[in-house]
């Protein structure tokens, strides 16, 4: 203890705690070095890791799209195989000829059930955040409503408009079926007929929009053929879907998807197409000998409904293609129906009048016996307003407990096609001459 307090002693002691020091330090940056190529070591490594990462997920995506693809055409193969090897000829066979379609009796796929049901609960859930727009005619303006122009849209020498579509993309374009076999596209900003579609060998009983530059027809000629329009602005069958109805095709109706649609034959068979392959998915046959008369799609999708001459009208589950329901209280052919906008309602028109259902109870809950023959039936797009063509043209405010507000002398009757344009601000009219009516 003594011999540290000398200087020597001191000296020798701050060199060894010196020494130990370096020692310390020397051992720290070996660690340190260590740590250093640990560190890069593993750096490499999670970059590696990364990019085999990046490269599995590629191949997944395109795995997944090779899969559909085989799906595909792998549906397309066996339906083309079973065309040849049954002679029950229900399968969808492709005429690259003619571009048209035959027909296939397999269920809907899963994949096609899995993106109706997400596009219903889409729907659903924007329609109960929907409010009426203040945009909407009130009951007092459509009291002052009347003929504003009556536009010859197909030919004099055949009779009668028996469909009427507005374009979703741009409503002033109205599409008209016609007696004549041809479809009319009349422009209301300028009005008069802006296209004439020819295409049809008989009467065609329907049309519908698929999107904004899509339209299917049904005809009497027993096809359903898909229209598109060109970047000319022109518009050109892209595909004829035939063998599916052995009689008249009295409606076809679009989903809200705008991939599918569903046509109705007077042969009590009603069949699901994706029009944009050209394909029918699957048709289902009545099990009774009514010929339907008409026929279209709930707004969410998942129901379909169709009407015929036995007076009853039915509700199909799209995903079993099975009827769940049936409305029974017309006592005459039910020649139309229309869903309203909030999918609650269905109105039905026959002989015996107009009748009120509410799906939610599968209950009539209201009658319209004042129009007798009842041809047309039609909501607005707000489900505000209802029309009823038959003799005349008349229009009820729902909120106002079915209170009629308008009726319109139609001359060349009975109605055949009522539309409105967005927020009821005119009524479109076919009757059983070549002219459209607009009432504003």
């Amino acid at each position: 203890m003594f011999a540290n307090a000398s200087i020597p002693g001191m000296l020798a002691t701050f060199h060894n705690e010196w020494d130990a020091l370096m020692l310390e330090t020397h051992q720290l940056k070996k660690d340190l070095h260590s740590v250093r190529q640990e560190l890069s070591v593993s750096l490499y490594q999670h970059d590696a890791a990364c990019r085999v990462i990046a490269r599995l997920v590629k191949e997944r995506d395109e795995a997944r799209a090779a899969l559909v693809n085989v799906q595909a055409s792998g549906r397309s193969a066996s339906t083309m195989g079973k065309r040849t090897s049954t002679a029950a000829d229900d399968d969808v066979a492709f005429d690259p000829v003619s571009g048209s379609t035959k027909r296939s009796k397999s269920g809907i796929p899963t994949d096609v059930i899995d993106v109706l049901q997400s596009k219903s609960a889409e729907l659903s859930k924007m329609r109960k955040k929907r409010e009426t727009a203040p945009s909407l005619s009130s009951p007092e303006a459509i009291k002052l409503y009347d003929l504003k122009l009556a536009s010859p849209c197909h030919k004099t020498s055949t009779h009668g408009i028996y469909s009427l579509a507005l374009n979703p993309g741009t409503p002033a374009i109205v599409a008209t079926a016609g007696a004549d076999g041809t479809l009319a596209l009349f422009d209301a900003s300028v009005g008069k007929r802006s296209t004439l579609l020819t295409g049809h060998g008989k009467r065609i009983n329907s049309v519908a929009w698929a999107g904004s530059n899509l339209l299917v027809s049904g005809s009497n000629d027993k096809l359903v053929k898909v229209w598109r329009q060109e970047s000319s602005g022109t518009y050109k069958c892209t595909s004829t879907i035939k063998d599916v109805h052995n009689n008249d095709v009295v409606a076809v109706s679009t989903h809200p998807t705008n991939t599918y649609a569903c046509s109705v034959g007077a042969d009590g068979l009603w069949a699901l197409y994706d029009i944009v392959a050209a394909e029918c998915l699957s048709s289902v046959k009545d099990d009774s000998d009514s010929r339907y008369l008409c026929g279209g799609f709930h707004p969410d999708g998942l129901i379909f409904a169709t009407g015929g001459d036995d007076s009853f009208v039915k509700l199909w589950d799209m995903k079993t293609q099975k009827s769940v329901a049936r409305l029974t209280g017309h006592t005459g052919a039910v020649a139309a129906h229309s869903f309203s906008e909030n999918g609650y309602y269905v109105a039905t028109a026959a002989a015996d009048g107009v009748k009120l259902w509410d799906l939610r109870k599968l209950k009539n809950f209201m009658s319209i016996n004042a129009v007798s023959n009842a041809t047309s039936v039609v909501f607005d797009s707000s489900g505000r307003y209802l029309a009823v063509g038959g003799i005349e043209a008349t229009v009820y405010d729902v909120k106002k407990d079915w209170e009629v507000v308008k009726v319109w002398e139609v001359k060349k009757g009975p109605v055949t096609a009522l539309s409105f344009a967005p927020d009821a601000t005119a009524l479109y009219l076919g009757a059983g001459d070549h002219n459209l009516r607009v009432y504003a």
